[in-house]
C-alpha cells in the first residue's frame, strides 16, 4: 500500500460523506426497493437463455465446418458472455435481485465461476466505491481521470480477444491481466492491485476466502480445459473458459461512460455518475446499469426497477445522455485536460432540493458490504 494512503480501517472509522440524493416518498422508495424472484429469474435466466442460444450456435456451426457463421455465433456468445464478470455478477453481489437470499448467492458464484469473476474481491471493493465514491481516500476501484481510448489497437482487441486491454482503462476485460491476477492470488496470497491490498489490509479471513475461490475458478477452467483437449471437443474452452475476453465491445462502449470524465471528490451522486439511454437489448444483457445515476444514489433499488425510479426522480436529475452523446462528452473533456489537468466537467444540474434527515433505506447499498465492512 502506497505511503499516501492511509489504513481503510482509518478511512472507515473516520470518513463520512454526507450525500445528496433527490427528494423522494418513503413509501416510494420501499415499493421501489421490492425485490422479487419473478424478476431476478427473468433477468438472469433471460442472460443465460441468450448465451444458450449463442453456444448452440458456435457450436453447430464448428461440427459443420460452417466457419462465417461460426465466426458470427463466437462473436455474438462474446458479446453477451462478456457482460457476466462486473455487471450481471455486480448486480448479484448486491444481493437486489432475488427475494430469496440464497438464489442471489447461488448465482453470483455460479456466474462469477464461469467467468473468471472474483466476487469476494469485488464485494469488498465494491463497497468502498458505493460509500466513497470516487474519493480517493476512500475509493480507488475508479480513479480519474480514465482514459476512454479508442486507439485502433485497442478496438481491434475489443472486437476479437482482448488479450491486454489497455492502459490505465479499467472497464475492458483483458485476459492475460485477469487470469495472471488469479494465478499470483492462488500461488502467492498476493494480489496484483495494490488497491485490493489495501482493502484487505484488516480483513484476514475474507482474504483467505478470496484465496480459495481462486484456487476453485483455477481447478475448474483447468478442468474444462482438459475436457476441451482429451475429447476433442474444441468449441468448449471458447464457449465458457475464453468466453469472457472475447469480443468485449459493447461491454467497453457502455461501461466507460459510468464514471470517465466527470468529478471526484463531490458529495453529489449527479457530478459523479453518468446515466446513459440504451436499445432495449444493450440494457438487458447490460443488467439495466445504464441508470448508473439511480444506482448510486439509491442502491438498494433491484436493477429491473431502475427505470421506474428514474421517472419517479427525473425532475431533479440531469437529463440521461445517449451513448455517443456520452462518448463526446468524455472525449472533449480528455482534450481539456490534457491543456488544463485540473479541468473537471461540470454537468448542469437542476436547482437541488434541500437536504433533509436521510433513513437507512435510502442510504443502504443492499446486501454488498462483507461482514468484516458492515
Amino acid at each position: 500500500m502506497g505511503k499516501e494512503h492511509e489504513p481503510m480501517r482509518q478511512v472507515r472509522e473516520s470518513f463520512r460523506i454526507s450525500w445528496y440524493r433527490s427528494p423522494i416518498e418513503p413509501a416510494r422508495l420501499k415499493e421501489l426497493t421490492a425485490r422479487t424472484d419473478a424478476g431476478g429469474f427473468f433477468q438472469t435466466l433471460g442472460h443465460l437463455v441468450l448465451l444458450a442460444i449463442t453456444a448452440f450456435a458456435t457450436w453447430f456451426f464448428f461440427f459443420h465446418g460452417i466457419w462465417v457463421g461460426f465466426a458470427i455465433a463466437l462473436f455474438a456468445h462474446g458479446t453477451i458472455y462478456s457482460f457476466l464478470p462486473g455487471l450481471a455478477t455486480h448486480e448479484l453481489a448486491h444481493g437486489t435481485v432475488f427475494k430469496t437470499k440464497w438464489l442471489n448467492g447461488f448465482f453470483v458464484r455460479f456466474l462469477s465461476l464461469i467467468s473468471w469473476f472474483n466476487f469476494n474481491d469485488y464485494k469488498v471493493s465494491h463497497t468502498y466505491h458505493h460509500l466513497y465514491t470516487l474519493h480517493p481516500r476512500g475509493d480507488r476501484e475508479v480513479v480519474l481521470p480514465t482514459n476512454p481510448t479508442l486507439h485502433p489497437l485497442h478496438i481491434l482487441q475489443m472486437l476479437t480477444l482482448n488479450v491486454v486491454g489497455g492502459p490505465g482503462e479499467p472497464y475492458s476485460w483483458p485476459i492475460v491481466q485477469n487470469i495472471a491476477a488469479t494465478v499470483k492470488l492462488a500461488f502467492t496470497g498476493k494480489f496484483s492491485k495494490e488497491w485490493l491490498e489495501a482493502c484487505y489490509a484488516d480483513q484476514p479471513d475474507a482474504r483467505r476466502t478470496s484465496i480459495t475461490w481462486a484456487w476453485i475458478m483455477l481447478v475448474f477452467h483447468a478442468a474444462v480445459v482438459a475436457v476441451s483437449i482429451v475429447l476433442a471437443l474444441w468449441p468448449l474452452m471458447l464457449l465458457v473458459t475464453f468466453a469472457s475476453f472475447i469480443a468485449n465491445w459493447l461491454r467497453y462502449f457502455v461501461g466507460v461512460p459510468m464514471h470517465t470524465g466527470l468529478k471526484d471528490n463531490t458529495p453529489d451522486f449527479r457530478l459523479c455518475v453518468r446515466t446513459i439511454t440504451l436499445d432495449p437489448f444493450s440494457q438487458f444483457i447490460y443488467w439495466r446499469m445504464n441508470w448508473h445515476l439511480e444506482h448510486h444514489m439509491f442502491a438498494a433499488v433491484p436493477c429491473y426497477n431502475l427505470a421506474r425510479l428514474h421517472r419517479t426522480v427525473a425532475a431533479d436529475m440531469p437529463k440521461p445522455r445517449t451513448l455517443v452523446g456520452a462518448w463526446r462528452e468524455m472525449r472533449e473533456t480528455v482534450k481539456k485536460q490534457r491543456k488544463d489537468p485540473g479541468y473537471q466537467f461540470e454537468t448542469p444540474l437542476p436547482h437541488a432540493a434541500e437536504k433533509r434527515k436521510q433513513d437507512n433505506l435510502e442510504a443502504s447499498i443492499g446486501d454488498l458490504a462483507p461482514k468484516g465492512l458492515e
